[in-house]
């Protein structure tokens, strides 16, 4: 990399990555609100291999604490069930032989105290991410530099934008956290 162009599409690149990741684990936590995400993990043995359960069947969020589950092939009622169980997500799902409804347990509030202490790990996970990054990106703008690629002052413009790019991420990422914190904490 020697453009500053260059190494500031690297550091966006891996910053909106370390973002997605972020919202991708927070679609796991369980926040007593039916959502697909939930069972987005989950794999149905079905005709000899492993299967994403969205691949047997059609998701959909019943009520407010409820997710439906209409599989295609009746025969993989029970194998989609047994693997929800199986999943370790505290679901216990029921089987009517049309549609497998999973309904979402209350949480107490010590549950959801852990859940939020669980977010909060993930946001500062996420942020630990963004400012690595950052310290790539200054690395390779002070190596690019040195190399005579570009000038101080383009070094430093360069970082500057770094600066920009991690704080509005990191701004990002604690928007994140907040909200779910307040999904989980919502009774």
């Amino acid at each position: 990399m020697n453009s500053t162009k260059e190494i500031l599409h690297d550091c966006e690149t891996r910053m909106n990555k370390a973002l997605e990741n972020l919202r991708n684990e927070m679609t796991k936590i369980r926040t007593g609100r039916a959502t697909t995400g939930l069972l987005d993990t989950v794999r149905v043995e079905a005709y000899g291999s492993e299967t994403p359960i969205t691949q047997v069947g059609n998701l959909s969020v019943a009520d407010a604490h409820t997710i439906a589950i209409q599989v295609w092939d009746k025969s993989l009622l029970g194998a989609v069930e047994k693997a929800i169980r199986n999943a370790n997500l505290g679901l216990n799902p029921m089987n009517d032989g049309q549609v497998i409804r999973v309904p979402m347990p209350p949480l107490t509030e010590e549950r959801r105290k852990e859940i939020v202490k669980l977010v909060k790990k993930f946001g500062e996970e996420s942020k630990i991410s963004v400012r690595n990054v950052r310290r790539d990106a200054m690395e390779h703008l002070k190596k690019a530099e040195k190399a005579e690629h570009f000038s101080e002052d383009d070094r430093k413009r360069g970082e500057d934008d770094v600066q920009k790019r991690t704080d509005h991420h990191i701004k990002d990422i604690d928007a994140i956290v907040a909200q779910k914190e307040k999904e989980v904490m919502a009774v």
